[in-house]
């Protein structure tokens, strides 16, 4: 059974194997609520993952550990579990997605895990781990479903209240919900009052599918870049404590993730994952039913492969209205691409891309597209130069979906 005990002492385990993180004020990302940080993108292995996986491995027999640990992960769980593997000579072996991010496969081999690639999403990793795990006698390290991976990440919790007493909400990320479980059952015991509020991806969200329909969901697939929180059946413990100890879970689109790694890089200086970020993105943009509350938003990691970091932050400028792009009907004669250039500059905008097409056959022969990229400060500055085109006799066409 979780306890309370079981949280304080998994508390008392991880004191020399993690970091207290860092709790840190956010002005900038709510003007509703006083928002803080709760840094575990800045942890060891860069996720709160480590602390669920070193308790439970704390816990093993001698026996458990001679005949070694398998887990299942698509990356955090897996340098966590290879992280405490290696400080105890545990042998390790990490079953993890094909389309993990290669930042995280490469970090994990590096604790020396044995990493196994399999299938398309978590699930399919789990399920062939598990088979596995048969055939050999290890112990499986689930990265959410179990009591002492839950107690360890409770410890996120118990930190939270040390840091800020006087805490009115927390906001959590939600995959598998080990991290939430954990949070939630400590915070609901020492502080009832305080709101729970779980954070899910738009397309991964079985979680709050399946505290909405009263019973665990299995969704028929997940589609996010937020790799950490891509889980299609969310675990029987977690469902429980979610269900008993989570005051609301809410979603945010793959573009309000993108959006908010871009603020906490801009503004905090912090790199956040897909999965680290979902909890600023609700708070960013209005899914928190809160106001004049000190919320602490839990960035759960920080382990974003560089590969698609600049797309993530140009769909980010997209979101936010810090970069826009317009088409325009014209007839194609001189002087055309200067009157879009002076109407663009006269409203501050910054032209950085051009593209003339006249291909197009449903045009006259006469005429032409033109796509125009522009940086600019905001969604008000971007319809400030649409007014200011369609002034000048421009004709704005929405782009092709």
């Amino acid at each position: 059974m979780l306890t309370l005990d079981k949280i304080y002492h998994a508390n008392f385990i991880l004191k020399d194997a993690v970091r207290t993180t860092d709790l840190i004020l956010a002005p900038s990302l709510s003007s509703e609520n006083q928002v803080y940080l709760k840094t575990e993108n800045l942890q060891v292995t860069g996720s709160f993952k480590v602390r669920g996986a070193y308790y439970k491995i704390s816990q093993l027999t001698e026996e458990e550990k001679a005949k070694g640990i398998i887990a299942c992960s698509a990356g955090n769980h897996a340098q966590g579990v290879a992280l405490a593997a290696q400080k105890n000579n545990i042998p390790c072996m990490i079953y993890m997605p094909d389309g993990a991010p290669i930042s995280k496969v490469e970090a994990t081999k590096s604790y020396g895990a044995e990493v196994c690639l399999y299938g398309d999403t978590y699930d399919d990793a789990y399920e062939e781990a598990m088979k596995r795990q048969q055939l050999e006698g290890r112990t499986f390290i689930h990265p959410f479903d179990d009591e002492d991976v839950i107690a360890g990440q409770g410890t996120v919790g118990l930190e939270v209240l040390e840091q800020l007493k006087e805490v009115d909400a927390v906001v959590v990320p939600i995959g598998g919900g080990g991290l939430i479980s954990g949070i939630a059952y400590a915070i609901k015991h020492l502080k009832p009052e305080c709101r729970i509020i779980g954070v899910q991806a738009a397309g991964a969200a079985s979680m709050y599918e399946s505290v909405k329909c009263g019973e665990k969901t299995c969704l028929a697939s997940v589609d996010t870049f937020a790799d950490g929180i891509a889980v299609k059946m969310p675990g029987t413990n977690t469902f429980l404590q979610i269900r008993d100890y989570v005051d609301e879970i809410v979603t945010v689109t793959d573009d309000e993730i993108a959006a908010a790694i871009l603020m906490l890089m801009e503004k905090q200086k912090l790199v956040a994952e897909g999965a680290g970020a979902v909890s600023v993105a609700a708070s960013m943009f209005g899914k928190i039913p809160l106001s004049g509350k000190k919320i602490v938003c839990i960035v759960s990691g920080g382990n974003i492969d560089v590969n698609i970091l600049n797309r993530v932050i140009t769909r980010g400028m997209v979101m936010s209205g810090r970069r826009s792009t317009v088409i325009i009907a014209l007839i194609d004669k001189p002087g055309q691409l200067l009157g879009v250039a002076e109407a663009i500059s006269k409203k501050g905008g910054n032209v950085i891309a051009v593209h003339h097409d006249s291909s197009d056959p449903n045009m006259s022969i006469n005429s032409c597209f033109l796509k125009v990229v522009m940086e600019t400060r905001d969604h008000e500055q971007v319809q400030e130069i649409k007014d200011e085109l369609t002034k000048r006799g421009f004709q704005l066409v929405r782009e092709k979906d």
